[in-house]
Parts: C-alpha cells; structure tokens; sequence
C-alpha cells in the first residue's frame, strides 16, 4: 500500500509507538494520585508537556491537552468566547476556508443560551488568500474572537497569521489559529505569531491519535466545556490519557529534529508530483503556487497538493487509485454516505460540479520518490478511464452519472 493522505493522519512513528506501549506498561497510575505511581504517571505528562511546549515556542503552563484537534477547536473558540461574550462582546470573524471543526465550534456559540452572536466571514480570492481589507473592516469593536488557520487542510496554503493577530489585538480581540496543517510542516512560533490560543493534534505530527493540545496564553481566561474533575489546571476535566501524552510528547520531538530536512526532502517530491500531474490534460492544481506573487499570501507548507481533472469526479479517481493500492483524499466530507464537493474550492468560487473533482495528495514521512514515480504512472489512465465513465450514459442506470460503484463493478 502506498499512503498519500498524511494531511488526514500520518501513520505513527515507530519511537512514538514503543513510547506509547512503554508508557502503558511503566505508568499504570492516575496522575491524580499522590501515591507513588500517581507521581510517576504526573511526571511523564509534565515532560510531555514541556516537550509539546518547546515545539511550540510557549510555556509549559499555557499547554492544555485534549483529545485532539476538533475538541481543542471547540475549547480555544467557545472558552475564549465565553469570557468575551460576558463583556458584551459577540462577534465571531472566520472564513469559509476553516476546518469543520472550527466552523462548528463558531456555529455551537450561543446555543441552548438564547445569547445571539454574530458571525462574519472573510471573503477569499480564487488563490485561497484571507481578503486582508475585508478582514480589517470586520474586527469591529464587538469583536470577541478572531479565528483563521495558519495552514489550509487542503489547498496547504501558509497564512500570515501574525498581521491576522495585530489586526484584532488592535480591536480589543482575542486571536485564535487552527495551527493543526502547520505543526510538522513549517517552524511554528506562537509566542513570535502573536495569537492567544492555537490548537495542535498528535497524529498529524506522527503521534498517536486520540491527542492533541490547545496553547492559550497566560493570562487568559478558559472556561472549560465540560465539569467535574480539576485537571489540566481546571481548564479540560478528565483523566489525562497517559500513554497518549507521552507519545505526543516523542512526536514533537522528532518532528522538531527532523523539521529542516524533511521539508526540504517533501518539497522536492511535491515538485516531483505536480510536474507528473502536469501531463495529464485538464490539470489544475489549487492554492498558491510555487513562487506566490501579489496578495497576502505566504505560500504553501511541502507535501501538500490539491488538484483537479476537468471532466473527473474526484471521488472516482480516488477509489481507482484505491483499488491499485494507492491511498489519496477528496477533501470532501462525507456524512451519512453521501459526499459533497470541497468546501474549500466552493469558498474559491468553484461550482459543485467543479468542486467535485478535488484531489487532495498529501506527503510525509513514509513517502518515498518511488510511490510518486508508481502514482504517475497509473494515474494518467485512471483519470481517461473516470472520463470515460462519466460521459457515456450507458450502461449506468437511467442515463445518469454513474455512481462509485457503478463506474468500478
């Protein structure tokens, strides 16, 4: 199998994995507990802490963890927005661009309180770059939250989220950054960013899933979303997961080690990739380009690229893809077996139809020169074959566009 969907979950690496299962084995207490094996189990969260905390350029106090990105979303945008909302302050901006989980969490303000918040979204041009004037307009003094990601999770664009930041400092805002695209993919800063509150997840770094953390600044407010227990400095209740937090933390590590070369050596394959995507025809990769020009835009992190074939439904060419062993991404949601295009290219302007045939390839570690050189060979004949299927109306069903199925029985 040939995995290209590291922006879903990189596959974990093998020193996370032996820290996890010696973890599991040589920390069985409660980190509550004050009793020796509480102690231990305390410890290892502490040092994992600090780990997560050097990655990221803060303090060790002002990590939280939680049990990945979506949970961390909600708690940076609805704890921060809580405190605010208190002050009369209720406006939320954002952009279509963010992740779901950020977009839920800004859509959950407010609910079962019968406390209206107003929501304003940033418009974005055809390259996926944050209309920076539109932007400044929208932080207005009733401003509580400002939240746009320093990584797109498909189109792999880098934000100048540290302009984003001043931008509401200067409003009396508060800045949050969905950071999650960006950890393992470029250097990331928070203290240099500016933001009050970033969220990161584990196994987008090579670490175990079910973690992740949230870094809010000192001195901030940050009520929790749920009640009853007093960890993580009352900020997130419940029982730290151990095993996970130690792997978190080796994770970080490695990927703060490793960060300079493995760009270099992703960027070289991402190069490698678009040019073999270049010779099919009807190609268009999305996003900021090689060399950015004009707008605000800070280019793209390495490894991540979201294209198109004019004429081939993104999901077709995935599940052919599939078949030959190859794993890719729509970077569709999929809820309930049914798949809707791209947010992402529908906030560009693209229609549904348009929308519909993203392909999002995305590299990391376990990605080698060979699986390209493999992906470019097949490709090419996967797409005439998904072409072909789509414009002849038999023998599928009614004359219609065939469905997944149908186009690979």
């Amino acid at each position: 199998m040939i995995y290209l969907d590291h922006n879903a979950t990189t596959p974990a690496r093998p020193e996370v994995v032996e820290a996890v299962t010696r973890a599991a084995i040589d920390y069985p207490g409660n980190p509550s507990s004050v009793h020796t094996a509480g102690r231990r189990a305390r410890e290892a969260v502490e040092q994992a802490r600090a780990q997560v905390a050097v990655f990221l350029g803060v303090t060790r106090e002002e990590i939280v963890f939680t049990s990945g990105g979506t949970e961390g979303d909600h708690l940076a945008i609805r704890g921060l927005c809580a405190g605010a909302g208190a002050r009369g302050r209720r406006g939320v901006v954002t952009s279509p661009l963010e992740h779901p989980a950020v977009l839920g969490a800004v859509q959950a303000l407010g609910q079962g309180t019968g406390e209206p918040w107003s929501v304003t979204s940033s418009r974005v041009t055809a390259l996926g770059d944050i209309d920076l004037a539109h932007l400044e307009s929208a932080v207005g003094d009733d401003t509580a939250l400002v939240t746009l990601a320093l990584v797109n999770h498909e189109i792999g664009n880098v934000y100048p989220v540290a302009r984003y930041a001043a931008i509401a400092r200067a409003r009396g805002a508060v800045m949050h950054t969905d950071a999650v695209q960006a950890a393992g993919k470029l250097a990331v800063d928070l203290s240099a960013l500016g933001v009050d509150a970033a969220t990161i997840s584990a196994h987008k770094i090579g670490g175990p899933h079910g973690v992740g953390a949230v870094f809010v600044r000192r001195g901030l407010d940050l009520p929790p979303l749920l009640v009853g227990g007093h960890q993580e400095r009352e900020r997130r209740p419940g029982t730290e997961n151990v095993p996970g937090i130690v792997g978190f933390g080796v994770a970080c590590d490695l990927a703060r080690a490793g960060l300079s070369t493995e760009c270099v050596r992703l960027e070289r394959l991402r190069r490698d990739l678009v040019a073999a995507l270049a010779s099919i025809a009807g190609t268009r990769i999305w996003g900021w380009g090689d060399e950015p020009s004009g707008g605000q835009g800070q280019g793209r992190v390495p490894g991540t690229v979201m294209v198109s074939f004019a004429g081939a439904p993104g999901q077709l060419v995935a599940i052919g893809l599939d078949l030959e062993g190859i794993c890719v991404s729509t970077g569709a949601a999929c809820t309930s077996g049914s798949v809707q295009p791209s947010a992402v290219l529908r906030a560009l302007g693209l229609g549904p139809e348009e929308a519909g045939q993203g392909l999002r390839i995305s590299l990391g570690w376990t990605s080698t020169a060979a699986d390209i050189r493999h992906l470019g060979e097949i490709l090419p004949a996967i797409v005439e074959r998904v072409r072909a299927a789509v414009s002849e109306p038999q023998p599928f069903s009614g004359g219609a566009r065939p469905t997944a199925e149908e186009a690979w029985s």
